[in-house]
């Protein structure tokens, strides 16, 4: 577009200057005309019959003259042309216009109607006598000017609808042409979402190279998350035996010692189990994202936690959660929401509530809420603490909370805990979500 701008420009400059030229030139043309056409006669009176050949000579006030005037004190008489209608042209100063080499001049003045005109004009010795006439032929700078803003305005138009043409043409050319990295970026979304496990192929070959590194990142990613996960079960699998057989020796020992080993041996096996997760959802973490609809899910957990726990009403408050997609493992979110609910059902009284909605950008929120004690600021500090028990006369491992703040950590989460408005502890979840 600037290179139609600087072209329009340098195309109607040359116009103006050329058709500027070629109106000088035609008045320098009938000016020698109208010299050719005049004599005087033995008294030294002007005569002559001048026909330029332009209508515009003889059309009253047209803005096109001529005019013959003596310019020696032996020559009298005058002529003009009809168009000049018996009025003058006044004579323009030698100080601002001086005679040239060939005894010509040129100016611009203001004729009658005040019409701005451009003279030509000359002074000639008509015989031997010296008698001499000054000739003017005068034009019209209007018919000049007129006809270059009516080649601007078709410039315009046609250098306007070659831009327009330019940008439409433009537009389709990056639209056709970048047509396949929108494939890329849908087939990734699939990737991303879960709907596929690679990129589709068939690209051009200039993106054939990246969908094919993609791919390779993506198999890695699997690979990485397949060997994490063997190496977990491997893991479990070498101390689920050694853990069993100890369990299995202090339950035959005596003296009450065989309540203190088999408390131990089974912290221990929580705790194995509890990095072992860690291990497997950091895992996943470098991987593609798993899409878990949130609603079955939590529908699911509620209803074990209420046959579990009959005495207490436990109440389940889903806004939108139908259409809230967990960007995460189903085990993952139910161990989360799992082990908010126990620990609520340890400490409550009479009422359960868990809250879904969706929140914040990309983000869902789970809140758990109970009508038991509650907990001070200090409290919550000390309960976030991995393996702290507030009540040590209440079954458990203390590794509650620690579980649900390390997973949701792992999903660049966050847990948030604090008063709840039924008068016990509220336990808000925030995990990550993705669009159907």
């Amino acid at each position: 577009m600037v290179a139609l701008v600087v072209v329009g420009g340098l195309i109607s400059g040359l116009y103006e200057r050329t058709a500027t030229r070629g109106f000088e030139n035609l008045l320098t043309a009938q000016l020698y005309n109208l010299v050719n056409t005049v004599s005087v006669d033995e008294e030294g009176e002007l005569q002559g019959t001048p026909d330029l050949g332009d209508l515009r000579y003889v059309q009253p006030l047209s803005g096109w003259y001529w005019e013959v005037v003596p310019a020696s004190a032996n020559t009298s008489g005058g002529l003009s042309s009809a168009s000049l209608a018996r009025l003058s042209v006044p004579e323009f100063p030698l100080s601002r216009a001086p005679f040239d080499r060939m005894y010509r001049r040129s100016y611009v003045t203001e004729g009658p109607d005040r019409q701005r005109l451009h003279v030509t004009e000359t002074e000639v010795v008509l015989d031997a006598e010296n008698h001499a006439a000054r000739f003017r032929v005068m034009g019209s700078l209007a018919t000049v000017e007129d006809d270059i803003a009516a080649f601007d305005r078709t410039l315009l138009l046609y250098l306007g609808g070659v831009g327009l043409g330019t940008i439409l043409v433009n537009v389709l050319v990056i639209l056709i042409a970048l047509r396949p990295l929108a494939r890329v970026r849908r087939s990734l979304a699939a990737v991303r979402e879960g709907e596929a496990e690679r990129l589709e192929t068939g690209f051009p070959a200039e993106i054939e190279p990246l969908a094919a590194e993609m791919n390779a990142l993506i198999d890695n990613n699997r690979r990485i998350v397949e060997r994490s996960r063997t190496q977990v079960g491997n893991l479990a699998h070498s101390l689920k035996t050694p853990i069993a057989i100890l369990m299995n020796e202090a339950r035959a020992m005596e003296g009450g010692k065989d309540r203190v080993v088999t408390e131990q041996a089974e912290r221990m096996r929580q705790q194995v189990q509890h990095y072992l997760d860690r291990a497997r959802v950091a895992a996943q973490g470098q991987s593609i994202v798993f899409r878990t609809p949130v609603h079955p899910v939590l529908e699911r957990i509620v209803r074990v936690i209420a046959k579990l726990n009959p005495h207490l009403d436990v109440e389940f408050v889903a806004e939108a959660a139908d259409d809230i997609v967990f960007a995460g493992e189903r085990q993952d979110l139910e161990e989360v929401v799992g082990n908010l609910l126990e620990n609520a059902g340890k400490w409550a009284k009479s009422r359960i509530r868990l809250t879904c909605r969706a929140e914040e950008a990309e983000r869902f929120a789970v809140t758990i809420e109970d009508d038991g004690p509650g907990l001070t600021g200090a409290e919550i500090r000390e309960a976030l603490k991995r393996g702290k028990r507030l009540d040590e006369a209440t079954p458990g491992s203390g590794l509650g909370l620690s579980i649900v703040r390390d997973v949701t950590g792992e999903y660049r989460g966050r847990l948030e805990l604090s008063r709840s408005e039924l008068g016990g502890l509220s336990a808000k979840v925030l995990l990550p979500r993705i669009e159907r």
